[in-house]
């Protein structure tokens, strides 16, 4: 096969895997939710309920696509564009096979981070282009949780990235052939955890989707397929954020006997699970303690941790 063509199929191929696990997603949480709750999730439409995805995506494309009047029109259709756009091209540079990524790129940890950094214009112009109090409100509390856990997320890469030596992700996986960073780096992968919840809005930290507070906060006056460009966007990010943190810390798709990509995808469905788990257990957070807890706690713990690592790094190179 030749270049070109190989670097197409592989693409074709991520972003289907992408756009399948995070549509597949939906009917998955609510099964777990069902079963950590005791009750019943979807299990009418098609056999154990799987046919329920079809219904939704239907009733979504049916809807009456509406903007308000008030609203500004350009980057209100924007809006919704960028947070997809943005989760889709951050998988260029996610190691899922043995071959390396789609795109080897030696900074592709800081590619990650800015992309990362970009889906917040498009909270912040979904607030703004609506026009409503409740979407701005919203929004704004979006854009001050995603940046405050971003920091902490950053400081806990930095440790993996000064252990490693190298920004590129498939380097990070080599490195951790005989032990995975999340022995050595066990705080930074508790506050990568923590900070991924915050910064996909996950229960407990949905305080922009607050439905008693803010109705739904910065998607409010969205429908049909715009809402559900948000939804997907949101499942991206938990499937984007798992991927990065098998690869950060549980070795990528290092294993025995299995294939690279099957060791890859038990990695990240367990890590997506725990996500799953935490929803179903505990309580949303009130939002001055949720950024309370990350300038005070986490961005602190992660300081102390990446002072440490650098120190240990440092000697090590030194004794060597």
């Amino acid at each position: 096969m030749s270049g070109p063509l190989e670097v197409l199929v592989r693409m074709v191929l991520t972003l289907a895997l992408a756009m399948a696990s995070a549509a597949m997603l939906v009917w998955v949480e609510r099964r777990l939710l069902a079963a950590f709750q005791d009750r019943y999730g979807p299990n009418r439409v098609g056999p154990f309920g799987l046919f329920q995805l079809v219904a939704d995506s239907i009733k979504l494309f049916t809807k009456e696509d509406w903007i308000p009047p008030f609203a500004d029109r350009v980057p209100f259709i924007l809006a919704p564009t960028i947070i997809v756009a943005t989760g889709l091209l951050s998988f260029a540079v996610v190691p899922f096979t043995a071959a390396g990524a789609l795109v080897d790129l030696n900074i592709g940890v800081l590619y990650f981070l800015a992309l990362s950094s970009v889906s917040v214009y498009s909270i912040m112009l979904a607030g703004m282009a609506s026009n409503s109090k409740y979407s701005l409100l919203g929004a704004v509390r979006a854009a001050g949780q995603m940046i405050s856990y971003e920091l902490a997320m950053g400081l806990s890469v930095a440790s993996v990235v000064a252990m490693a030596g190298s920004f590129n992700l498939r380097e990070i996986v080599a490195a951790q052939e005989g032990l995975p960073y999340v022995v050595l780096q066990p705080i930074a992968f508790l506050i990568f955890l923590i900070a991924g919840l915050a910064e996909s809005k996950r229960s407990p930290f949905d305080l922009p989707e607050a439905e008693n507070e803010i109705v739904a906060g910065y998607h409010t006056e969205y429908s049909s397929m715009k809402f559900a460009f948000f939804f997907l966007g949101e499942y991206l990010a938990l499937v984007l954020f798992s991927s990065i943190a098998t690869a950060l810390f549980l070795g990528g798709g290092n294993g025995p006997w299995l294939p690279t990509i099957v060791w890859f995808g038990v990695k990240m469905a367990a890590i997506i699970y725990v996500f799953i788990w935490v929803r179903a257990t505990f309580p949303r957070v009130r939002y001055d303690r949720l950024m309370a807890f990350g300038w005070k706690i986490l961005v602190p713990a992660a300081i102390l941790n990446l002072l440490v690592t650098g120190a240990l790094v440092v000697a090590g190179s030194a004794g060597g």
